[in-house]
């Protein structure tokens, strides 16, 4: 009995010590104990009381810090229209094409002929002769000339239709390099879109962590609070400082990612929302249309052009050749003027099993670009798919974060009113202070779900980019 009345007066101390005092309260005066050696001091009955004013020992807080200026900010059409103007692999891409039209214009030689001339001077130590005849003078040139065409030459023409298919393969998958640098864009702007708002989430909540230590501060003053309500409020607000200078480190790092694919020499901000507007019914070959299925349609049927062309490796080839001459000065067994005409074919009778190697693999290529066709088209298919079902479960995350973080606001403005009247303690605030943060921080990650899982339907359904 005695321990559940003491526990009953040490609550109603501190209860009171975090109570404010009511208009007209009077304080009741604490007696002096007497002191005398014979006797114990009288005790001190526990009657309310207010406590002295204090002062806090809080340290002045420094500035909210704010993002970094950034020089330049851009749309997210005008990021993808930079990139692809500006990214080096668009300049490789290009290159690729010169590289393929090249190797084209050498293979398509064969349909040409080939011209060569020559000249030749011979000195010898002194002229060659019988009986007063020279048969050979001490200095002679000659000049000549050689015209070579081939006639038959099967492998080889299949090899200029064959370059050419390369170069078609080129050109789509320069078109798929700018695919892929727009989706990169995309990425890192949408990114750079979403740490933003997570910046501005933390941002307010340290706001309002400051806000509440100010008034726990100015209740400690006035005598009314105490330097435990102070703590917590100011543990609160240096945890929110942290949250926000990881925010805006990993804000500057996405503008620094974003400014990099735009071949800039400095970060680079995202100026605005991005909005995806999501195509209507789509006719039944949407399929065909997306440049990676068209690239790998392009890698299969050049593969069946070089696994075809495999018959003429057994073709003879055959040359037909002009050699003119002119040698000055004439020898007696040497005319001035002549000239050679050669047509020669060359039968390959056996060759160790090369040409049948060469076949096999061009077999195992057609079988592996099939393989790779079907996978690529099974794995767009379930992109699809994924991407529809993404769009509406996150739009329906999106609208409850929404709610549940206006919801957590109306808490954390009810339960101050209700601490300020001294119906709750400051850990009711705090807790909702911290459950509004991850509220809003989670509608942030909903947001940015919700535009990826748009963007993400777009390029399963090859929409982006135009």
């Amino acid at each position: 009995m005695r321990k559940l009345l003491l526990r009953t007066a040490l609550s109603a101390v501190v209860l009171h010590a975090g109570a404010p005092l009511a208009a007209g309260q009077a304080v009741a005066p604490v007696p002096e104990p007497t002191q005398s050696p014979q006797t114990a001091p009288a005790p001190v009955p526990l009657a309310p009381s207010t406590p002295a004013p204090q002062a806090s020992v809080m340290a002045p807080l420094p500035p909210i810090p704010t993002p970094a200026p950034v020089g330049q900010s851009v749309t997210f059409d005008e990021a993808i229209r930079i990139a692809l103007e500006r990214h080096p692999d668009a300049a490789r891409a290009a290159q690729a094409i010169l590289r393929a039209e090249a190797l084209l214009q050498g293979a398509r030689s064969v349909f040409l002929p080939q011209v060569n001339g020559t000249v030749t001077t011979t000195i010898l130590n002194e002229a060659r002769g019988f009986e007063g005849q020279i048969t050979q003078p001490q200095t002679q040139s000659s000049f000549g000339a050689q015209g070579v065409f081939p006639v038959l030459a099967a492998s080889r023409w299949a090899q200029a239709a064959q370059a050419r298919d390369q170069v078609g393969i080129a050109r789509i998958g320069a078109e798929e390099t700018r695919r892929q640098i727009a989706l990169a864009v995309s990425q890192a702007y949408l990114a750079v879109f979403a740490q933003r708002r997570q910046v501005a989430v933390n941002t307010r909540a340290l706001e309002n962590g400051r806000a509440h230590l100010s008034y726990a501060s100015a209740r400690l003053q006035a005598g009314a609070g105490s330097r435990l309500n102070e703590l917590r409020a100011a543990q609160e607000s240096s945890t929110d400082e942290v949250l926000l200078e990881a925010s805006l480190l990993a804000l500057r790092r996405t503008q620094e990612a974003l400014g990099v694919l735009l071949v800039a020499n400095e970060p680079v901000d995202a100026a605005a929302e991005p909005v995806f507007e999501l195509p209507g019914e789509l006719p039944s070959t949407w399929l065909s249309g997306r440049v990676d299925v068209r690239l790998s349609d392009a890698n299969l049927s050049a593969a069946e052009r070089v696994r075809r062309d495999s018959w003429k490796d057994w073709v003879p080839n055959g040359t037909a050749s002009f050699q003119p001459q002119y040698v000055t000065p004439a020898g007696l067994f040497q005319p001035a003027n002549t000239w050679a005409a050669v047509v020669q074919f060359a039968v390959p009778i056996f060759d160790g099993g090369q040409r049948r190697s060469l076949a096999r693999q061009r077999d195992v290529n057609v079988e592996l670009a099939r393989i790779d066709r079907a996978d690529l088209e099974r794995t767009i298919r379930s992109e699809e798919r994924i991407s529809r079902d993404a769009v509406q479960s996150t739009a329906r995350a999106l609208d409850s974060a929404r709610r549940a973080a206006a919801q957590a606001d109306e808490v954390v403005r009810i339960t101050d009113i209700a601490f300020r009247a001294g119906a709750t303690t400051n850990l009711e605030v705090i807790d909702a202070q911290r459950r509004a943060r991850d509220a809003e921080t989670a509608a942030a990650v909903a947001e940015d779900r919700s535009r990826q899982a748009r963007l993400d339907l777009l390029v399963a359904l090859g929409r982006f980019p135009r």
